[in-house]
């Protein structure tokens, strides 16, 4: 918003401080939860509050003991590495799957493209306890009843075992795949694409030598967005997951539930950070896409 000119009348000159001061208090409401996460995760006691010292400020109050427990405890580094096997994965195969049905769907001869967007984007809308249940089912179970071809046996499960955990984060992650770069193809100019072909390129070289320069932005950004699904999922992993598949926000839930760990303050600081990280890149993104489609100024 604009400053304020010397003529404005009360009215607006209410409204522009009261805009000021709502935008203030709901910033406010969002972001203090986690700010109070990050001085308790110093805590050099092993409670969740803060401790006479830690408000005078005083350094004996203050300790690294909590962060040095997740490095060295092997629980948590196993679930760190759980973690990081298994939401790189999974990220790939939504980028993979999501990008192609976002340049499919993009085509305006493909029938029912808004029924087939529905569909696929409908891990997003249903609650996911329904899709963890859905999934429970569908991966445990070896005899797969379909009532048009009958009987299939496939002889062995998904649950409990990391490909499975895998396969269900990536059908989560698809649709944020699907709807950034779906945003991206819009001001996607396609007389490039015939223009390549005219050119004798055949589809694989158009696609990576023009289209996905263009949409790049769109596809990194569904993809920190699959990772992050991916990397803080907890439900679908607590119904398909073996005690070898314990990730961070399983064991985080376990560390309330039973341990009621202070470790899990540190954890959860460390992955404030890295969202912060994953922000900033998804800011550099969208700008860079804002300048290859003439949007703002280069």
């Amino acid at each position: 918003m604009s400053e304020l000119p010397e003529y404005a009348s009360t009215g607006q000159r209410t409204w522009y401080y009261s805009y000021r001061v709502i935008c203030g208090l709901i910033f406010f409401f969002l972001i203090f939860p986690i700010l109070v996460i990050l001085p308790l995760s110093f805590n050099a006691q092993d409670f969740f509050t803060f401790t006479k010292e830690m408000l005078a400020f005083d350094p004996a109050g203050y300790s690294l003991k909590h962060y040095e427990d997740f490095f060295t405890n092997p629980d948590w580094q196993l679930a760190l590495r759980n973690s990081l096997s298994i939401a790189p994965v999974a990220t790939l195969l939504s980028v993979c799957l999501g990008t192609l049905a976002a340049i499919g769907l993009s085509q305006s001869h493909v029938p029912g493209r808004q029924a087939i967007m529905a569909v696929l984007i409908s891990p997003m809308i249903v609650p996911l306890i329904i899709s963890a249940t859905g999934m429970y089912f569908f991966y445990s179970n070896p005899y797969i009843w379909l009532p048009i071809i009958g009987r299939i046996e496939f002889g062995f499960t998904l649950a409990g075992t990391y490909w499975g955990v895998v396969l269900a984060h990536a059908a989560l992650g698809t649709p944020f795949v699907i709807i950034t770069v779906t945003a991206t193809l819009v001001g996607f100019d396609r007389s490039l694409v015939r223009a390549a072909a005219s050119m004798g390129a055949n589809p694989v070289t158009t696609f990576f030598k023009v289209q996905m320069p263009l949409i790049i932005p769109g596809v990194v950004s569904g993809a920190l967005f699959a990772f992050i699904t991916s990397f803080d999922e907890v439900v679908v992993v607590l119904f398909l997951g073996s005690a070898g598949q314990k990730t961070l926000p399983w064991q985080m839930f376990t560390g309330l539930r039973e341990q009621i760990s202070p470790t899990i303050l540190a954890v959860a600081s460390l992955m404030v950070a890295i969202s912060i990280v994953l922000l900033t890149v998804l800011e550099g993104l969208r700008r860079r896409s804002e300048r290859l489609r003439g949007l703002t100024p280069g």
